[in-house]
């Protein structure tokens, strides 16, 4: 074998090794993330309830799942991911967020209530001018995206107002437009 096919197989190597050493990685980081959220839910009873009913709910571990819940200037978007790859899981989620698409657009926002175990602010008067607000699902990697769009600006601060709550209760994250 000559010098250059020898120095291009290291890097193959090499290559192969570090992919395989990021998936090592990215594992380890969701068994992370969500060890972290059961010690979150240790010493948080109201978390630990709202993870065990969105486990019923949707059916798969809260703790190794992602939520996003990020406000935007014309309503907002919701995330759902699992951790680490998981095809069953995942299709659980895309199943789920069109559900709930489907369930809100109707005006009805029972499943957010069963979750929290309280009236979800923003819930009634997203029902109220349902015909003003648009639910969109599609795919991302690990979950789905579910989007909310309206022009009417009470319905924008409705939708804000739920994004906050949710992003409160399941102590997630979002990305500022602001």
């Amino acid at each position: 074998m000559s010098a250059d096919a020898t120095r291009r197989a290291g890097c193959w190597v090499s290559l192969i090794a570090m992919v395989g050493f990021t998936g090592a990685c990215r594992r380890e980081h969701a068994a992370d993330v969500a060890d972290r959220r059961r010690v979150e839910a240790e010493h948080d009873s109201a978390f630990a309830a709202v993870q065990a009913r969105g486990h019923e709910a949707m059916g798969v571990d809260q703790y190794t799942s992602t939520h996003l819940f990020e406000p935007l200037p014309d309503g907002g978007r919701i995330v759902l991911q699992r951790d680490s790859v998981d095809s069953a899981g995942t299709a659980i989620i895309r199943a789920h967020l069109e559900h709930i698409a489907h369930a809100f657009a109707a005006g009805d926002f029972h499943l957010p209530g069963f979750v929290h175990a309280k009236t979800v602010p923003g819930t009634a008067t997203m029902a109220a001018r349902r015909e003003a607000i648009t639910y969109t699902v599609d795919t991302v990697p690990r979950g789905a995206e579910l989007r909310l769009r309206s022009a009417d600006s009470v319905a924008v601060q409705a939708i804000h107002a739920f994004l906050a709550f949710q992003r409160q209760e399941h102590h997630a994250g979002a990305h500022t437009t602001d």
